[in-house]
């Protein structure tokens, strides 16, 4: 299927902005599945499985078999499996700890970002890098203060590490090495490569069963599917390109806020002074961190990373 069969949509930057933003609130809503899913006895593994495998069969049609465009695809399925590995240990830690620190965990994927692509696309670190580092690490020494936490919450919160890591490789194959896939093409392969990665581990997970095991599994899934990431990431790939990467990570970054509200409202967690303040310093963190260059005129892509979250 190709993307210029899709309807055309006419949307300004302040639309495009917008839909970003709710797009956003809606990746934040992940922990109240995540929690749900768990109490009912899905380990991270299937969760993780099933939120992403809903949208990858959904894409399916999207994913590029041309010749010419096999590099790339092969790259972000590859990249997209070791993300959805990594995804396990970012799902444990919203189980056992608090939303707010396993959020400003995940949002530090910038740095991450930053540093991959001074190694794959020789793009040196600027001041500004540095910069978004420091306030990462500067809101991770605030939320992950072992006199604080339990050790099996420290523990918890470390493993959830991977997650942005892995998350800051693939938005520099998005945005700089994957060829001259489209943004639909490249959300497929990326969610493609997240299934191939965790099917393994989910049948290990459940004793050689992928299949809910309760009617009040599938409902939740099936909501989980459509409202944290078919809906919201197929509108992300559009609006994304109207605005840019800067206003849409600047957009995107309401992701955290909404998590706080989540752990707050919805499991009543406390948020102080400490963790209002770590959300301030990941977010001026995102603000400053340098958007990777996409190259526009080679691979037509020219949006934020949240094309797989």
């Amino acid at each position: 299927m190709s993307i210029s069969s899709l309807p055309k949509f006419s949307l300004s930057p302040l639309g495009a902005t917008l839909v970003i933003v709710a797009c956003a609130v809606c990746f934040g809503l992940v922990p109240v599945f995540v929690r749900e899913l768990q109490g009912l006895g899905a380990g991270p593994a299937s969760i993780a499985l099933y939120r992403y495998g809903f949208s990858a069969l959904v894409l399916l049609p999207f994913l590029p078999l041309e010749r010419h465009k096999r590099g790339g695809a092969l790259l972000l399925v590859g990249a997209g499996a070791v993300l959805g590995l990594s995804l396990i240990g970012y799902l444990e830690a919203i189980a056992n700890a608090p939303v707010a620190a396993a959020g400003v965990v995940y949002m530090s994927y910038p740095v991450f970002a930053s540093l991959f692509a001074w190694v794959l696309l020789k793009q040196a670190p600027t001041l500004r890098s540095f910069a978004a580092a420091g306030l990462v690490l500067g809101a991770a020494a605030l939320l992950l203060d072992p006199s604080l936490l339990s050790p099996e919450v420290l523990s918890s919160l470390l493993w959830a590490i991977p997650a942005p890591v892995a998350f800051g490789f693939l938005v520099v194959v998005l945005s700089g090495l994957a060829g001259q896939l489209n943004s639909l093409e490249r959300t497929a392969c990326g969610l493609v490569g997240a299934l191939v990665g965790l099917t393994p581990v989910a049948l290990q997970e459940g004793q050689g069963s992928l299949l809910p095991a309760s009617s009040s599994q599938w409902g939740l899934i099936i909501v989980m599917g459509l409202m944290t990431a078919l809906i919201p990431q197929v509108l992300f790939s559009f609006a994304c390109q109207k605005v840019g990467p800067v206003r849409t990570a600047a957009a995107g970054s309401f992701e955290l806020p909404t998590m706080f509200l989540v752990g707050f409202f919805v499991f009543g967690e406390s948020v102080g002074a400490r963790e209002a303040v770590s959300a301030v310093l990941v977010l001026s963190a995102i603000l400053l961190a340098p958007s990777i260059g996409a190259q526009p005129k080679r691979s037509g892509w020219v949006g934020g990373p949240k094309e797989v979250s």
